[in-house]
């Protein structure tokens, strides 16, 4: 079988971009959720993350994808579930608990969302210092 990690016409996820206000401000954010590092050189205008293993770049193929943040004048917050400016995708973060993974996230400035889809409480939606909704999923052991 063919390794298509190799492949040159195969694209690999590089970044995922989130528009807000102040993008070394929602960084931070990010950065201290996911433990990741700051890149050298961010600002409130560009803040890119750097994953454990290194983004993607020529000297690191086998680097992971990563997140970045771009400021945008006249930003306003996604609305979700229904609204004038509707969620366009949102980041599911995988956990053991969400219950003893909550206090965490809220002190880093997140907020839980009034709706709530999830009867089973597999997953929790929160949003993010911007605005963007995300959630926290419970992952199962099998």
């Amino acid at each position: 079988m063919e390794n298509l990690d190799q492949d040159p016409v195969i694209p690999r996820l590089d970044l995922v971009v989130l528009d807000c206000p102040d993008a070394l401000e929602l960084g931070t954010f990010y950065a201290k959720l996911l433990t990741w590092r700051i890149e050298e050189g961010s600002d409130r205008d560009w803040t890119t993350l750097t994953p454990p293993r290194g983004g993607i770049t020529p000297e690191n193929l086998e680097g992971e994808a990563t997140l970045a943040f771009q400021r945008i004048d006249g930003y306003v917050a996604p609305t979700w579930p229904t609204g004038t400016h509707p969620q366009q995708f949102h980041l599911d973060f995988s956990v053991s608990d969400v219950e003893e993974a909550e206090p965490r996230v809220l002190s880093l400035g997140a907020t839980v969302h009034e709706h709530q889809p999830s009867a089973s409480g597999s997953f929790k939606v929160y949003l993010d210092p911007a605005g963007h909704p995300f959630c926290l999923v419970r992952h199962s052991v099998v």
